[in-house]
């Protein structure tokens, strides 16, 4: 009989993958989530996520228990050691098992030699978990996050950036976005009830319907059938904004995975949309996400910088540019986003937005509207970044969304409510 694989050794090289080598945790996981059990991939994602959301306080106690910090070859056991120290502070695995299975990941990895250190560590933890853990409360590392990112967020938000941080460190509420062509809101709903389970109607986004608690897609109703989507709430609130007509040519620029590109063609059925990403490999999310739903846009591989090679001398009744940002709106989704980051990447991604608003605001036209939106909660990328646009551009106008000297609506997270996301609306006049 096959044995399984050991879990936690995986969720070691996941994490030393992120951490080590820059890797996407997204890029990482579904490889090694094929090795495993379909029983078993949860609590691979689960070790994999929340080692990545607590890593700061994990790397302090590490410090603190070991004279030496593990290298070169010996680097996954650190990280194993993380996963271990994870399941005893916040999972419900009986310790015995979380330590009998951690320490086993050693003969996986080919450092046999070592369970007798990685047992020594964390039955030392055990013995002083109370102490240590009083200790890092006073700790800077205690909100989980790198130091630049706390100091950016508490010049940004002096009065909110600790609800933020503690946002950031939460598991994400599941939203969904029911499809308006098959159902009303509070029909699905009443068919999400009948099926037992429990949702909420989204206050002010009219499609919107987050979980009680998350549940896998084949439980939702009509899911296969496209009755409806897994977005975030956030992500919804482009639409009303955008406004889309049938009849109406419509850009979605930075477009996958198709979230947008299928609401708006959900809202405006009969409108000719072009969805264009300069990733090609998560273009064919966009074509999964069309396809599930039954529904057809034109799909390009292009560079928001250059129009001229995807566009074809087109003009757009509707422009929405979700650009490349930063992410940190949706660290509770992508906890690996805070240990990818760095603070020279900031000015870098303003840079790159402001050619993208430049390059592709030729292709509107007069009386045109374009959104432009962000997940990201730094006003480099938000307010300063539209702020300065509309300086520049003597045929752009701010509406719907704040005032010129403050422009766009910026979104926070929150526990019940969307990740953090950004929304400024231009129209072109004339």
């Amino acid at each position: 009989m096959k044995k399984s694989p050991n879990i936690r050794s995986l969720a070691a090289q996941a994490v030393e993958q992120v951490v080590e080598k820059g890797q996407s945790l997204s890029n990482v996981l579904p490889a090694l989530q094929q090795k495993v059990p379909e029983k078993d991939k949860a609590l691979l994602q689960e070790l994999c996520f929340g080692v990545l959301r607590t890593l700061s306080q994990l790397e302090w106690l590490i410090g603190k228990l070991m004279s030496r910090p593990m290298t070169g070859k010996q680097r996954t056991v650190h990280y194993l050691i993380m996963v271990g120290l994870y399941q005893l502070m916040y999972t419900r695995i009986p310790p015995h098992a979380a330590l009998a299975e951690t320490v086993e990941g050693a003969v996986v990895i080919k450092r046999p030699q070592l369970k007798g250190l990685i047992n020594g560590v964390l039955r030392e933890f055990q013995r002083q978990q109370e102490t240590l853990l009083g200790e890092f409360a006073n700790n800077d590392s205690r909100f989980l996050h790198p130091s630049w990112l706390v100091k950016r967020l508490r010049a940004a938000y002096p009065t909110q950036w600790e609800a933020i941080l503690e946002a950031n460190n939460q598991r994400p509420p599941m939203w969904l976005r029911v499809n308006r062509q098959h159902h009303s809101r509070d029909a699905w709903l009443a068919l999400l009830e009948e099926s037992g389970i429990q949702g909420f109607a989204h206050p002010v986004y009219p499609d919107a319907v987050r979980l009680e608690t998350p549940a896998p897609v084949h439980a939702l109703p009509g899911f296969e059938q496209g009755w409806v989507t897994v977005q975030d709430a956030s992500a919804q609130g482009c639409l009303p904004l955008l406004a889309p007509q049938n009849g109406e040519e419509i850009l979605d620029l930075c477009a996958a995975p198709g979230g947008k590109t299928t609401h708006i063609l959900e809202a405006a059925p009969q409108a000719t949309v072009l969805a264009v990403d300069i990733d090609e490999q998560r273009l064919g999310r966009v074509y999964e996400n069309l396809k599930r739903l039954g529904m057809k846009a034109t799909v390009r591989q292009g560079d928001g910088r250059y129009p001229h090679q995807w566009a074809e001398g087109k003009q757009f009744d509707r422009i929405l540019l979700d650009a490349p940002c930063s992410a940190t709106g949706v660290i509770r989704r992508h906890p690996d986003i805070k240990w990818l980051r760095r603070d020279r990447d900031i000015p870098e991604l303003a840079e790159l937005q402001s050619q993208i608003l430049d390059a592709v605001w030729p292709l509107l036209k007069p009386g045109g509207a374009l959104v432009y939106a962000t997940c990201s909660v730094l006003p480099e990328e938000n307010t300063q970044q539209v702020a300065a646009f509309l300086k520049r551009t003597a045929d752009a106008q701010l509406t719907e969304t704040g005032t010129p000297d403050a422009p766009g609506i910026q979104n926070l997270p929150a526990s019940t409510e969307g990740d953090g996301f950004f929304y400024a609306k231009l129209v072109k006049q004339g």
